[in-house]
C-alpha cells in the first residue's frame, strides 16, 4: 500500500507488516528488457506496481525533449504476484562456510571448455585451491580429461581468517576443494557472459555446493549448483 504525506509529495510504501515489508513478483525477462531499453537516456524513471488487465510493473520514463513539453513513455510489464505462503522459497540461501574462493577465468574461455566436455559426460568436476589454481575434469570409464587454469587469484577474504567465519587460516593453499556438478547447470550459469561482468568468482564447499557470483557495477548475480555424488 502507498500513503501520501499531506504536507509533502513523499510517498511511503508499506508491506503487509513491518517484518514483511516486501513483495515477490515473477516477470518474463524479455518483457522487462524491452521496457528498460527505452529508459537508458531518460531524465527520470518511475516504477509502480499497478492493476491493469493483470498485475503489471508500470515503468514511466520522462525522455529528453527540445521543447518545454515533457515526453513520457509508459510500459506495462505483466507480472505474476507470488503468494505470500511461497515467499520463503525465494529467500537468499544461507551459504555454508566455503573451503575455497577463487576468481574465474574469462567466461567465454570457460564456456568453450565446458561445451566440449559435455559431449563426454553429463557431469563435471570443478576443483580449486588458494594458490589461484582451478581444474575442470571429466572422468568416465573410457576417458579422463582435465583443463588447468593457473594464476587466477583469490578474492581478498581468502587471505583472512574468514568471510563471516568462512575460510580457515590453517588450510593448505595447495589443497583442492572440489564439487561434481551437472554440466547443463554449469552451462546455464556461463550464459551469464552476456552480462559482461566486471568480476566472476567461485566459492566451493567441498563436495557439497558450487556458489558462483557475477559482479557488474552495483549488481550481483549469484548461482548455486548442488554437488552430486
Amino acid at each position: 500500500t502507498f500513503k501520501k504525506n499531506p504536507k509533502s509529495l513523499i510517498y511511503q510504501m508499506e508491506g503487509v507488516s513491518p517484518e514483511d515489508n516486501e513483495i515477490c513478483l515473477e516477470v518474463t525477462p524479455e518483457n522487462l528488457s524491452r521496457a528498460l531499453k527505452t529508459v537508458q537516456t531518460a531524465k527520470s524513471v518511475k516504477v509502480k506496481l499497478t492493476k491493469k488487465h493483470c498485475p503489471c510493473l508500470t515503468i514511466a520514463a520522462e525522455l529528453p525533449t527540445l521543447s518545454s513539453i515533457s515526453r513520457v513513455v509508459t510500459h506495462d510489464v505483466p507480472v505474476d504476484v507470488i503468494p505470500r505462503r511461497l515467499w520463503h522459497e525465494f529467500k537468499e540461501l544461507n551459504v555454508p562456510d566455503f573451503d575455497v574462493s577463487i576468481y574465474l577465468p574469462p567466461l567465454k574461455t570457460m564456456k568453450n571448455v565446458v561445451d566440449r566436455m559435455k559431449n563426454l559426460s553429463n557431469f563435471l568436476v570443478i576443483e580449486a585451491n588458494l594458490n589461484g589454481e582451478m581444474n575442470l575434469k571429466i572422468e568416465t570409464d573410457l576417458v579422463s580429461v582435465t583443463t588447468h587454469f593457473k594464476d587466477l587469484g583469490n578474492p581478498p577474504w581468502g587471505d583472512d581468517s574468514s568471510q563471516d567465519g568462512g575460510l580457515s587460516q590453517s588450510r593448505d593453499p595447495d589443497s583442492m576443494a572440489e564439487a561434481r556438478v551437472d554440466v547443463r547447470r554449469l552451462q546455464q550459469f556461463l550464459m551469464g557472459q552476456q552480462v559482461n561482468p566486471s568480476k566472476a568468482m567461485c566459492n566451493i564447499v567441498h563436495q557439497r555446493i558450487l556458489h558462483l557470483i557475477l559482479l557488474h557495477e552495483d549488481v550481483s548475480l549469484q548461482y548455486f549448483i548442488p554437488a552430486v555424488a
